[in-house]
């Protein structure tokens, strides 16, 4: 199987990237094993996603020697099947209320940055290399890069990088915004688990609205924005967990979460 999915009973989902030999690269069976593992993870009590590549690169972007076997309209619609898979599935991820962390080291080019860039925490080795890569063979993006990439760097930013298809290093990257922070190499998996299971441990529900007023925010007029905040809020505190988190405020003691499960 192209791509690994382990759902702990504790709630925390590990997808895992099983393409290490030939960099993670997305062809059709691991696009559409992305899918299955965010169905899976849209069925289940999930309360973190941890996305990880095997090998010496998270994902070097799409498969082009899968590609290359096909031509004219057999290529259009292998593509299509292919992307079709790639972002229901990154729908999916981002439709749950479970928040993802993405753990990325060595290359990291064309839907790769899209995947990391959907997760809401990435982290990248001090190793990790980015590149947009797309029009340097005569492609366009996908898998959300052409959204993601303004949002996360800026407009110009996000040109310079899908025009010139220059590579830039992990700290470049944390710096204009495109990945969360940059640890060491030997560091990257257990910080990234680290960080995957305090938010595991962390108010689902409430991560869940929060996500989705921060996308729906970049788009919003303020005043509809304001509202849809609101209306979060109150929601949020009459839910079992706010009540629980004023509690443990007032209390003097830390929440927990742990006990309120998620809603599938």
């Amino acid at each position: 199987m192209s791509v690994g999915t382990e759902i702990h009973d504790d709630g925390l989902a590990h997808v895992r990237l099983r393409r290490g030999g030939a960099g993670n690269a997305v062809d059709l069976d691991l696009a559409r094993g992305l899918l299955d593992a965010a169905r899976a993870c849209e069925g289940a009590a999930v309360r973190a996603v941890l996305l990880t590549g095997e090998g010496k690169s998270f994902c070097v972007g799409g498969d082009l020697r899968e590609f290359s076997r096909f031509s004219g309209e057999a290529l259009e619609k292998h593509l299509t099947a292919v992307t079709d898979a790639l972002h229901d599935a990154l729908r999916t991820f981002a439709a749950i209320d479970a928040p993802m962390v993405a753990a990325v080291q060595g290359a990291v080019a064309g839907a790769g940055i899209g995947l990391a860039a959907a997760a809401d925490v990435t982290l990248a080795a001090e190793d990790a290399s980015f590149t947009a890569a797309y029009t340097g063979i005569g492609y366009s993006p996908d898998a959300g890069v052409s959204w993601f990439l303004p949002r996360l760097v800026g407009p110009k930013r996000a040109l310079d990088l899908l025009l010139t298809n220059r590579r830039i290093p992990a700290a470049e990257a944390a710096s204009i915004g495109l990945v969360s922070r940059v640890v060491a190499p030997d560091r990257l998996a257990a910080e990234a688990a680290r960080t995957a299971e305090a938010l595991r441990d962390g108010p689902t529900a409430a991560f869940g609205a929060t996500r989705r007023l921060v996308a729906a925010g970049l788009t919003a007029d303020l005043g509809p924005h304001l509202d849809r905040e609101a209306r979060a809020l109150a929601a949020a505190a009459v839910s079992d967990a706010g009540r629980e988190g004023v509690a443990a405020f007032l209390g003097k003691r830390a929440p927990d979460f742990t006990r309120i499960p998620p809603t599938p």
